[in-house]
C-alpha cells in the first residue's frame, strides 16, 4: 500500500488518457485511485475521532511514535508479499528486539523499568495490527500469550531464567493449548498428557493452531495429570517434538502456525510451570489478559479498513464526482467510524479497570466479542467501498478482510464470551455438556 499523505500522492505527475488519444500514448490504469495509510509517526489517526490517544502520557506517546517509524519503514513495504507468500520476515524478530517493546508489561525493557500500563499496551498492539494482523500476533503470542504464562504461573527463578532473553527476543516463544479435538472446550477435553517419572515428565500429545510454532525456541505447553493442567517449558529442538506449518490458509498468513507433536517428550521438574495453582485457572488467567489484547487488535483492524476505505472514496470518481460525496458511501464510512470509535473505547476502559487492580473474565470477553463483531462489518464494509477493486491484495483492504476471519475466532469465539458474560450478568451458567 502506498505510505503517503491523502491529497499529496502522484496522481498529478501521471498524464491522463484523452479522448481520442492514440492507443499506447498512455497508461489508461496508471491513474487508478489507491487506497492508503497515513505513516507519518507524526501524523493524527484519522479513526481516533474522539482523540483517545491522549489518554497516554507524553513518555508513552513517544513510544508508539517510535514504533509507528518502523512500522512504516520496516514493515508495511514488505508484508503484502510475505502475506501473499505466506511467509514470515525473519528480520522482523531483530527488528522487534531493537524497539524494545516485548518486555514492557513486565518492566524488562530499556524504555522503562516498571509494568507498562495495559492502556499503552492495547495502543501498542492497535498500532502494530492497523499496519499488519500477522505482525501483531507475532509480538502477541510472544509479549503476552507465552511471556505472560511465565510471569503469571512461573516460579520467581524461573522468570528470572526466562523473561529476561524473551523480552530481548534471544528467544521467541509460543503457546500451546489449542488441540487438534479441542479448541473451546479443551478445558474439559485436553488430551496431551503429562506423567510423572522420578525427576522428570514426560509429555505425549498433539497441540495446533499454535502462532510462532514452527520457529519458536520454547514452546510453552499445556498437558492433563489426572485432574491437574500444568504448563511445561519445553525447547523445541528436544527430542519427540516435531512440528509442521499450517498450510493453505486465507487469514494471518505471514503468522506461522504450526501442528504440534508430542511423542514421549522428557523435560526436568524444574520446567513443571509450578509457581500456579496447577488448575485451568491458570490457563485462564493468562488468557483474561491476551482476549484484552485481542480486543485492541480488532481496533486495529478497523483503523485500517476505514481509513483505507475513506482514502479510495475520496480518490475513486464515478458520474463524473468523488464516490465520497455519494449518500450511501458516507453512510457506510459513518458506521465504520462509529464501530472503531466503540471498539476502542470498550478496549480502552477494560484495559484501564485492568490497570487499576479490577476487571473480570467477563469485562475482557465483552470486550472481544463486542470489538470483533464490529470489526468483522466494517471491513466488510471497507471492501464494498473499494468494490471490485477490494479484492486486490495490493490495494490493502483484502487483506484485513481475510485476517479478521482469524481475529474473529481466535481468544474465544464468539459464542464462547457470549456465555462468560451471559453466566456473569445472569448468574446462571449456560454452557452445555
Amino acid at each position: 500500500m502506498a505510505v503517503t499523505t491523502p491529497g499529496t500522492d502522484d496522481r498529478s505527475a501521471i498524464a491522463p488518457a484523452t479522448a481520442g488519444a492514440p492507443t499506447g500514448t498512455a497508461d489508461p490504469f496508471a491513474d487508478l485511485p489507491r487506497p492508503h495509510l497515513e505513516l507519518d509517526p507524526d501524523a493524527p489517526h484519522l479513526a481516533d475521532f474522539y482523540s483517545y490517544g491522549e489518554l497516554l502520557t507524553d513518555d508513552e506517546r513517544a513510544i508508539l511514535r517510535r514504533l509507528r517509524g518502523y512500522l512504516a519503514s520496516d514493515v508495511a513495504p514488505v508484508v503484502d508479499a510475505a502475506w501473499e507468500a505466506a511467509e514470515f520476515p525473519e528480520q522482523f524478530r531483530r527488528g522487534f528486539a531493537e524497539l524494545d517493546l516485548a518486555g514492557l508489561p513486565y518492566g524488562l525493557s530499556k524504555l522503562s523499568d516498571q509494568p507498562a500500563r495495559r492502556v499503552l499496551m492495547g495502543f501498542v498492539h492497535a498500532e502494530i495490527a492497523r499496519v499488519d494482523a500477522s505482525t501483531n500476533s507475532f509480538f502477541g503470542v510472544q509479549s503476552g500469550l507465552a511471556m505472560g504464562s511465565i510471569d503469571a504461573c512461573g516460579t520467581p527463578e524461573q522468570r528470572e531464567r526466562w523473561l529476561p532473553p524473551m523480552a530481548r527476543l534471544d528467544l521467541v516463544g509460543a503457546f500451546g493449548l489449542t488441540e487438534p479435538h479441542g479448541g473451546s472446550d479443551v478445558a474439559g477435553g485436553m488430551e496431551t498428557t503429562a506423567r510423572r517419572e522420578g525427576d522428570e515428565w514426560v509429555i505425549d500429545g498433539h497441540k495446533r493452531w499454535i502462532g510462532n510454532g514452527t520457529f519458536a525456541d520454547v514452546l510453552v505447553i499445556w498437558a492433563r495429570d489426572g485432574e491437574a493442567v500444568r504448563g511445561f517449558v519445553v525447547d523445541r529442538d528436544t527430542p519427540g517434538v516435531s512440528t509442521a506449518k499450517i498450510e493453505g490458509k486465507t487469514a494471518l498468513r505471514i503468522t506461522q502456525n504450526a501442528d504440534i507433536t508430542l511423542d514421549g517428550v522428557r523435560v526436568p521438574e524444574d520446567r513443571r510451570l509450578s509457581g500456579g495453582q496447577g488448575t485451568f485457572a491458570d490457563t485462564g488467567g493468562v488468557l483474561r489478559r491476551t482476549r484484552g489484547n485481542a480486543s485492541w487488535a480488532c481496533v486495529g483492524v478497523q483503523m485500517a479498513a476505514y481509513e483505507l476505505a475513506l482514502t479510495y472514496a475520496q480518490q475513486r470518481e464515478q458520474f463524473g464526482r468523488p464516490i465520497a460525496g455519494f449518500q450511501m458511501i458516507q453512510d457506510a464510512l459513518v458506521q465504520m467510524l462509529g464501530n472503531t470509535t466503540a471498539s476502542l473505547g470498550m478496549a480502552a476502559r477494560n484495559a484501564q479497570l485492568i490497570d487499576g487492580g479490577g476487571g473480570s473474565d467477563a469485562h475482557s470477553a465483552l470486550a472481544k466479542q463486542f470489538c470483533a463483531d464490529r470489526m468483522r462489518e466494517s471491513v466488510a464494509l471497507g471492501r464494498q467501498i473499494v468494490g471490485g477493486n477490494g479484492t486486490i491484495l495490493a490495494n490493502g483492504i483484502a487483506r484485513y478482510f481475510n485476517d479478521a476471519e482469524a481475529l474473529y475466532s481466535y481468544e474465544g469465539t464468539r459464542e464462547m464470551n457470549t456465555l462468560i458474560v451471559g453466566k456473569k450478568i445472569t448468574g446462571h451458567s449456560a454452557f452445555v455438556r
